[in-house]
This record gives C-alpha cells, sequence and structure tokens, in this order.
C-alpha cells in the first residue's frame, strides 16, 4: 500500500479517535473520520500486550494484507485507526478478514452501504 494511503501524524490519528465513531469486537476496533484528502486512509496501533515485536508486526502485516484485499470495496472518504486487541494474536488470516470486514460493514465503510 502506498505511503499516501497510511494516516502517520498523530495529530491526525488523535483527531480521528476524537470523532467518537467507533465499532469494536473483542479481536480489532476501528475508528472512522471523514477524510479531508478525497481518498481512504489508515493507521494501525498494536499494542505490547499481544506480544514481542515479531508478533505485533505479524499482526500489523495481516492487517494490511486484509486491507489491500478490501480496497476494491472500500469507501473512498474515510481516515480509518484499526486497534489491535490482545485476542487478535490466536486468529488465521481468514478469521482476520472476517472481523475486519464485519466491523467495516458495521462502520458502514465498504462500498454500497449508507452513511447516517
Amino acid at each position: 500500500m502506498k505511503k499516501q494511503y497510511r494516516v502517520k501524524n498523530s495529530r491526525e490519528i488523535e483527531s480521528i479517535i476524537k470523532e467518537k465513531n467507533f465499532k469494536s469486537s473483542p479481536y480489532l476496533t476501528i475508528y472512522k473520520k471523514k477524510s479531508e484528502t478525497g481518498h481512504f486512509r489508515y493507521a494501525i496501533s498494536v499494542g505490547k500486550k499481544i506480544g514481542n515485536a515479531v508478533e505485533r508486526n505479524r499482526c500489523k502485516r495481516l492487517i494490511t494484507a486484509v486491507i489491500d484485499n478490501l480496497n476494491i470495496n472500500l469507501e473512498s472518504s474515510y481516515d480509518i485507526f484499526i486497534i489491535a486487541r490482545p485476542k487478535m494474536k490466536e486468529l488465521s488470516y481468514d478469521l482476520i478478514y472476517k472481523q475486519l470486514e464485519y466491523l467495516f460493514l458495521k462502520q458502514k465503510l465498504l462500498k454500497g452501504e449508507k452513511d447516517d
């Protein structure tokens, strides 16, 4: 995924969280905010409770791979912030895909879903 699709600035991440528009599952939490850039951007946070650096990087890579696969169907005008919870390290790629797809549907981030 290109750098233009990542939210890197901590102020931008804080502004996404301040919107308080989030959905969560036992494995992941997703915050969303309308984007000023006109295209989809995301940030991922994986805490130390997940495990050592190898396990945290694995979680980030899996989430990024799922977003790459879902990118075709994602709404283009949102910034999202994904927080991985400790239970996530138990999941395989397929289950992470299902969890993210479920949360994106709940957040109405997939094309064809109406925003409230």
